[in-house]
């Protein structure tokens, strides 16, 4: 009997899920296992596996288009069967269809060999071409339908991506001109679904927590100078961002109240630590999680979040990695941002914004010297963090971080 394919949730956050292309088409065989699809998310693009055995009868969403959750993707069935009743009956989902199309739980990121990650079509119009020369035609620019392709049948794929790019920009997406003798002028950018999820948490979060914040100046000398000694003998190399996210997992195991979440009618104490730590991406900031953080050593932190960001800029994260957080830590330090405030990303009750490490001249005994010191802000939602619980928190973190021994015993 033929079976509809609906779109699962594939995220705590996600509403709909557009469909970034299809693997199989209309009389293809699907057995489990198969990829039917990439998905992209509000948070990442992810493969859609099936769970049947059959024959594609029906597309329901053509590439490039969102469909809600729950929406009807696809029907997988027997050759010739008659599915047209089960497309009228959208009002009501069958209980058995969610699970039927679930993302495959592979990790593997988008630059692996082409052996496990090139799908190709077959003799209809779609483009031939592995997933990484498709992200790279997009991401560069690059219109795909003008690319030859020099693997299996024609196949397009990186190398041919490269040679592209350093050709004549016949092939490349034009950009905005400016403006020119006055005339007015504008791009229409259209939402993707990180964009929309972003724009739709934020504002609640920004609108409905009461925010304040806290700042604080900490001299980072001694962080300078551990951080060049564990380098010297870490095997991964340690970031002022791994040594942040380990000294507020072990400030948070002091002050439980601010790992907390506002429920609406009580506060949860988070009894685990899960510190999200903010990632820019093109389409907005997603934020990978470091579960139990303070369990784990600095090079172990450093080892994770290398891995983590890296998926998270091929947008290949898994939901348990982008989910769970209990306070999350946003860094501008890089781009030479002093301080600034952010916003609380829920279900946390405080967000950590960070800014560079700077030089500041200052008094010691009779003269002066050059010291280095690190602006942070705390912004706290007051409906479940008092001032002075988040400030003792700071304090603690200052301390740690002013000494990092501390923090590693």
């Amino acid at each position: 009997m033929a079976e509809v394919i609906r779109m699962p949730r594939l995220s705590d956050t996600m509403t709909e899920g557009k469909i970034v292309s299809w693997n199989k088409k209309v009389g293809d065989t699907v057995k489990p296992g198969d990829v039917m699809a990439e998905v992209e998310t509000d948070k990442a693009t992810m493969e859609l596996e099936s769970y049947q055995e059959g024959v594609l009868l029906h597309i329901g969403v053509e590439a490039g288009n969102a469909v809600i959750v729950d929406g009807i993707l696809a029907v997988i069935g027997k050759a010739g069967e008659d599915f047209q009743s089960l497309l009228t009956d959208t009002a009501k989902p069958e209980a058995s269809a969610a699970p039927s199309a679930t993302p495959a739980e592979s990790s593997t990121p988008s630059s692996s060999s082409p052996a496990t990650t090139e799908v190709v079509s077959s003799t209809d119009n779609r483009v031939k071409a592995s997933p990484l020369a498709k992200k790279m035609a997009e991401d560069k620019g690059i219109d795909i339908q003008k690319i030859v392709g020099s693997g299996d049948g024609g196949r397009i794929v990186k190398r041919d991506l490269e040679q592209a790019q350093s050709q004549p920009a016949a092939s490349q997406k034009a950009m905005p001109s400016p403006s020119i003798n006055g005339t007015e002028g504008f791009t229409d950018i259209p939402l993707s679904q990180m964009r929309k999820t972003i724009a739709r948490r934020l504002s609640e979060s920004m609108f409905t927590a009461p925010h304040f914040y806290l700042k604080m100046e900490i001299n980072m000398d001694a962080a300078i100078e551990a951080r060049n000694a564990i380098n010297a003998i870490s095997p991964v190399k340690v970031s002022f961002n791994d040594m942040i996210i380990k000294a507020c997992a072990a400030a948070l195991r002091r002050h439980p109240d601010v790992n907390s979440s506002w429920m609406g009618d009580f506060i949860r104490q988070n009894h685990h630590i899960h510190i999200g730590s903010a990632v820019a991406m093109p389409d907005g900031l997603i934020v990978p999680v470091i579960r139990f953080a303070d369990q784990k050593s600095l090079s172990d932190i450093a080892a994770e979040t290398k891995m983590l960001y890296g998926k998270a800029k091929d947008k290949k994260l898994q939901p348990q990695e982008f989910s769970g957080n209990t306070f999350t830590i946003s860094n501008l330090g890089m781009m030479d941002i002093e301080d600034f405030t952010a916003i609380i990303n829920p279900p946390d009750s405080c967000i950590l914004a960070v800014g560079r490490i700077k030089e500041v001249v200052v008094k010691k005994g009779d003269g002066f010297a050059v010291s280095s010191v690190m602006k942070v802000t705390l912004s706290c939602d007051h409906r479940s963090v008092d001032g002075a619980v988040g400030a003792s928190f700071l304090q603690t973190l200052k301390g740690f971080i002013e000494q990092p021994v501390t923090m590693l015993v």
